[in-house]
């Protein structure tokens, strides 16, 4: 049953590939999300702004205000081995924020398709 379940997520993340031919990034959806949050090593990278934030944010994710003037020195201070899982409000920043990372030099991104918007409708 563990390899069927394996299998089903390799498939999931892999059928969730973006077709930009420059980014090392995959846009997935929330469903593949949530199984790529189950690995304990992912970062999850949120990327909207404070007063966003307030209103709630997925749990142990780290965070960076895309619209900082210096958002883009600290995010390329992060660890460029490690997975991100990268969010903001709806995708659109966090698309280009995994643009931005996969051309900084970083290798495994995802971007939550619909961001923060799409996880809390899929989890009410």
């Amino acid at each position: 049953m563990k390899y069927l379940l394996s299998l089903f997520c390799v498939f999931v993340l892999f059928s969730c590939q973006s077709s930009a031919q420059n980014s090392k990034h995959k846009d997935v959806d929330v469903a593949a999300s949530t199984v790529l949050m189950q690995d304990k090593d992912i970062v999850i990278l949120d990327v909207r702004t404070p007063k966003e934030i307030a209103q709630g944010k997925i749990e142990g994710a780290v965070e960076i205000n895309w619209f900082d003037g210096d958002s883009a020195e600290k995010i390329k201070t992060l660890d460029k081995n490690k997975t991100y899982l990268v969010y903001c409000k709806s995708g659109g920043r966090s698309g280009k924020c995994v643009n931005m990372m996969s051309d900084a030099g970083f290798e495994s991104l995802y971007n939550l398709e619909g961001g923060y918007t799409a996880w809390v409708k899929a989890n009410k």
